[in-house]
């Protein structure tokens, strides 16, 4: 049977158990052919919209037994090339698995299928008091977000989706079924299978329960904006602040490049193009006002030329929306441009030389650059514009990536700090990891994937 032939034979006996929700309309298939990345779009041969762990087990069986690839997708906003289905087969869509199916309010825990993205649970848990704090800023899918070891802007003081996730229920290749972990906040128990899969890019199995850690509601929020006269003292600010150890619960930079994008793009007045800190800080009334004093009295010590308070919810929300928007309010900077991210994440002592070394490497290429970050963390990404449909300028901007990426490892930072791997930044693996311990990584594919049919040519080369 050669592939033509076994994606039909697939596609005939998953029409039998999922009827019209196995799609070959040529839309449906473009509309699953990337993510929103610079890589060239594949189409996939058949979109499956599943709605139960059932059937992803019984597509996956079949897929298994025919060989045919299948790319998992949630919301389709990835910026490595995650679902791209390089190799045709099945996009396997989980978009409708959106049930939350349990909360424990007294535990702080719940239970959730992947299609369930970080907006819908906040509202369904707003009621009870409680919240999921890991916030990537876009529209996507927990699932997604615990494919791709996503972060956000209150990883700070809240974590990653990895601090967050308690266990999982994931179909591997063949169509068996696995629990991780569990409800308990620790266990010493065998291998960490949670973590294995967490981060794993739809490589190794495909997530269908996510058991996630909760939070309560803070009792009193406070954000604040602080713009700086040089890069350097805004990010040296953030470094003091985080040494001297101030839960803070959100520290976000914007260099001078993306203020100018934000405030014509999301028109915020009132605010000048220097490079700026977008602060949030969480907990009592009186905790909030002391860690905000001293933030304030550090910012000033170095030199900020501006300190401004937004208490009110209205005004929070539409500053932190600004910082939600960059990545687009950056590409309208300059019409007719797209952008690749780049992701690097570095110590916290080194984060100065990173991002002011890579400001400086961007303005040297004479391609237009925007940073931003999750700097609290160490994380910041630089958006480079380059002139849309021109493969010249795409290769140009790609040999910038790769120049920041060099600088990043060299202060013992990596490649990526929240994006993940993908199609993107394959030729940084090795360089971060050394050929053994991607020999052991290709290994553990090996084995819970011996015939390579999930979401193949992500992480690896080949």
């Amino acid at each position: 049977m050669d592939a033509s032939e076994a994606v039909e034979a697939v596609i005939s006996a998953a029409r039998a158990f999922m009827g019209d929700r196995l799609s070959v309309n040529r839309t449906v298939r473009e509309q699953h052919s990337r993510g929103e990345d610079t890589t060239p779009p594949t189409l996939p041969d058949a979109v499956a919209f599943a709605e139960t762990t059932e059937e992803v087990s019984r597509l996956l069986a079949l897929c298994h037994q025919h060989g045919v690839a299948v790319t998992p997708f949630g919301a389709g906003t990835s910026l490595e090339g995650h679902v791209n289905p390089v190799r045709g087969g099945v996009s396997l869509d989980l978009s409708r698995m959106t049930a939350v199916l349990e909360v424990n309010e007294e535990d702080m825990d719940c239970l959730i299928e992947p299609g369930v993205t970080r907006q819908a649970l906040n509202a369904f848990l707003r009621d009870k008091g409680m919240f999921f704090p890991v916030d990537p800023g876009s529209h996507c899918t927990i699932g997604g977000m615990c494919a791709t070891r996503a972060s956000g802007t209150n990883a700070v003081r809240y974590g990653t989706i990895r601090e967050n996730v308690l266990g999982l229920e994931v179909v591997l290749a063949d169509g068996r079924v696995i629990e991780t972990g569990g409800r308990t906040r620790k266990a010493s128990n065998g291998y960490d299978l949670t973590r294995l899969f967490i981060g794993s890019e739809g490589t190794l199995g495909v997530i269908t329960k996510v058991r996630l850690r909760l939070h309560g509601i803070p009792e009193a929020v406070s954000a604040a904006v602080s713009q700086f006269p040089t890069l350097e003292a805004a990010v040296e600010t953030v470094i003091t602040i985080m040494q001297t150890g101030i839960p803070v619960a959100r520290i976000e930079l914007l260099d001078d490049d993306q203020m100018e994008a934000c405030i014509r793009y999301s028109k915020l007045t009132g605010f000048a193009a220097q490079p700026t800190l977008f602060l949030e800080f969480h907990g009592s009334p009186a905790a909030v006002r002391e860690q905000a004093a001293v933030v304030e009295a550090i910012a000033r010590d170095f030199g900020a030329a501006s300190f401004a308070w937004a208490t009110e919810a209205e005004e929070r929300n539409r500053l932190w929306q600004a910082r939600h928007d960059a990545y687009w309010a950056a590409v309208a900077l300059k019409p007719g441009h797209r952008g690749i991210t780049t992701d690097v994440c570095v110590p916290i002592s080194r984060l100065a030389e990173a991002v002011v070394g890579a400001k400086a490497t961007a303005k040297d290429s004479g391609l237009t650059s925007c940073i931003v970050g999750h700097v609290g963390d160490g994380n910041f990404h630089c958006l480079i514009l380059f002139p849309e449909n021109d493969p010249e300028g795409l290769e140009r901007a790609w040999a910038l990536d790769r120049a920041i990426v060099a600088q990043g490892l060299a202060l013992g930072g990596t490649c990526s700090g929240e994006h993940g791997i993908g199609l993107g930044k394959r030729e940084f693996l090795e360089q971060e990891h050394g050929a053994e311990a991607l020999a052991v990584m290709r290994g553990l594919k090996a084995s819970l994937d011996p015939r390579g049919i999930l979401n193949p040519g992500k992480m690896f080369r080949n």
